[in-house]
């Protein structure tokens, strides 16, 4: 968002080799909100006399960092010009959670990390 509004002219993409359909990372992005509801939901089972939880927390799809680009191009209706630089060390081509045990034990559905969401709310908080 910070090319869109205009405080950084390019953005860096690390790496465009990896073994992606685009040959960048895939990531799997989730709206803080969402994020912000597990922990509500954890924290009220931990009340429970429960000792601890480890739960991953994502929403089982991936997006790439073109497909994150081309997306945000859309929502800001703003070219975001980007250029590659190398991969950065230790930079997995692809990470993406399953939220299955969160899903069952905290009853926990993330309902706003659909990309345009995510992005729609980032882009409106930048433009305040």
């Amino acid at each position: 968002m910070e090319v869109a509004s205009g405080e950084t002219k390019t953005l860096k993409i690390f790496g465009n080799d990896y073994d992606t359909p685009d040959g960048t990372c895939i990531r799997d992005y989730i709206h803080v909100s969402d994020l912000a509801s597990a922990h509500t939901k954890a924290l009220h089972y931990l009340q429970k006399d429960v000792d601890d939880l480890i739960v991953n927390l994502g929403t089982g799809t991936g997006f790439s960092v073109l497909d994150v680009i081309n997306e945000a191009e859309c929502v800001t209706k703003k070219n975001i010009p980007y250029s590659f630089v190398s991969r950065r060390i230790g930079d997995s081509e692809k990470l993406i959670a399953s939220s299955e045990m969160a899903k069952e034990i905290l009853h926990w559905d993330p309902i706003y990390s659909d990309l345009k969401t995510i992005l729609e709310t980032m882009w409106n908080m930048e433009k305040k």
